[in-house]
């Protein structure tokens, strides 16, 4: 057995997808020297599993549902779309699964990538088993960071292996459009996907345990997503178990709670993330394998000064754009600490993750869109918030129905009636996602009512929904 070399830095990151990506950038601007560690392709899971390929799938369905909404364009795009060259384009935005420009760009940024299964071996020591087998050990000056993100969660159904399931991975790479297709859940994944598929060709059928879809979202949300499904021909069935899985004679068989057996090419289950954390040496830290990681706000890990767990592993917000967010925090407080600058650990400060807790953002890329930021109804509620929500038809704004004949959507603004700002906002009908940055800034900035009165939409914009809001909560 050959001896294990040893390399030293200031920062290693396990975890080389956009999170730490954006670890490494923060820690490279700082001047500290950093390894980064990944077992499989730079970019990680939203590069080429999630995110991307996701939405290269989807827009060509948006792109037509939309087109099929305007008059003069309608009657051109009835037929079917092309299903290889949605997936070729699909293709196209995951680099046809090879990672070599994003290794270029660490490369660019000084950061030296150790490619290989990375664990803790102690405290602030890192060995990389690479892909010959051979070890090096990394140990780092002032902190590891964590950043080795989420998997799907499979439940535990007897013969679920036999039946090779879809996971979220499976359903945004797959080569061949399923000519049938079970979707288990009715979360962001779920819906989505089944979006997805039923638009280039499969016949879905949604099996949904809750009573509805996006629960995560105000309930109209999921009203809006599973009509419009339920219209393009998806079978949505709500408060509906599934009981076993067999594969018999190549086609799945899933029985439900009820009895029904729903047969199909494939099953995709969209049923939660668990995060990475079982095969990381947790235990030689005194931490438990398998388990989410709990940190503070600047994302430090509870009990370990030099740990860092930024995304996915610590459960805060399971979402690409907060990792990065959060990576951007880690980096910078890694950094303050190091050359031994005040922390800005105050709410809203460089070394705070306080978006976590109050306005995260979030699109759903169905048909129609569905977009929220901050908390629901229920949650400000909940919270303790004296709160009220007002609501708006989105197809009473001008620029809705400019953008679309029979446009579909709705509206709501949770105010809190003793700052009088804005605890939340969601908006469904087509097009949404590009609004919801604006109520990004208008909850995190936390922005008074009376200031947004000053925020004129421009005309005519779906945008004038902000207006019609303000209406709404003025005239309450």
């Amino acid at each position: 057995m050959t001896e294990t070399e040893t390399n030293a830095y200031d920062v290693v990151v396990l975890g080389a997808g956009p999170v730490g990506e954006n670890v490494a950038d923060r820690t490279r601007a700082a001047g500290l020297t950093t390894a980064v560690v990944e077992s499989e392709l730079v970019g990680g899971e939203c590069s080429y599993w999630a995110c991307m390929p996701s939405k290269a799938l989807l827009r060509p369905v948006i792109a037509r549902a939309d087109a099929r909404r305007v008059p003069g364009l309608s009657q051109s795009v009835q037929g079917p779309l092309d299903a290889s060259a949605v997936l070729a384009h699909r293709d196209y935005y995951t680099s046809g699964w090879k990672d070599d420009g994003q290794v270029g760009w660490l490369d660019s940024i000084g950061a030296d990538l150790y490619r290989g299964h990375g664990r803790l071996t102690g405290p602030r020591t890192v060995t990389v088993t690479g892909p010959d087998g051979g070890e090096r050990a990394l140990t780092a000056r002032h902190a590891v960071a964590v950043c080795t993100g989420s998997r799907a969660a499979l439940p535990r159904l007897s013969g679920l292996d036999e039946v090779r399931p879809w996971t979220s991975r499976e359903a945004t790479s797959a080569k061949n459009v399923p000519g049938r297709l079970i979707v288990v859940g009715g979360g962001v994944v779920a819906t989505e996907m089944a979006t997805v598929w039923q638009a280039l060709g499969s016949k879905v059928t949604m099996l949904v345990r809750g009573k509805g879809l996006l629960p995560r979202m105000e309930p109209f949300a999921g009203e809006l997503v599973a009509e419009a499904l339920t219209e393009a021909g998806a079978d949505v069935r709500t408060g509906t178990s599934v009981e076993s899985v067999t594969r018999e004679n190549g086609s799945v068989v899933a029985v439900t709670d009820n009895g029904d057996r729903v047969e199909a090419d494939e099953i995709l289950f969209a049923t939660g993330r668990a995060p990475r954390t079982d095969d990381l040496g947790l235990e030689t830290i005194g931490l438990e394998p398998g388990t989410w990681l709990d940190v503070d706000d600047s994302l430090r890990v509870t009990g370990h000064d030099w740990l860092y767990a930024v995304g996915d592993v610590n459960q805060r917000a399971l979402l690409t754009h907060q990792g990065k967010y959060q990576a951007r925090i880690a980096g910078a407080a890694i950094a303050a600490r190091a050359t031994g600058e005040t922390l800005l650990a105050q709410p809203w400060g460089a070394h705070a993750a306080t978006a976590d807790h109050a306005a995260v953002p979030q699109v759903v890329f169905t048909d129609p869109e569905a977009a929220a930021v901050g908390l629901s109804l229920a949650e400000a509620e909940q919270a303790g918030h004296r709160v009220k929500a007002v609501d708006v038809d989105l197809s009473t704004v001008a620029g809705a129905g400019l953008y679309a004949d029979g446009y579909k959507g709705r509206a709501r603004m949770v105010v809190d009636l003793e700052d009088e700002i804005l605890r939340g906002v969601t908006l469904v009908g087509p097009g949404v996602g590009e609004l919801i940055h604006s109520a990004t800034i208008a909850v995190a900035g936390q922005v008074p009512v009376g200031r947004l009165w000053h925020a004129v939409p421009s005309y005519p914009t779906i945008s004038e929904v902000w207006l019609r809001l303000l209406e709404a909560y003025r005239d309450a």
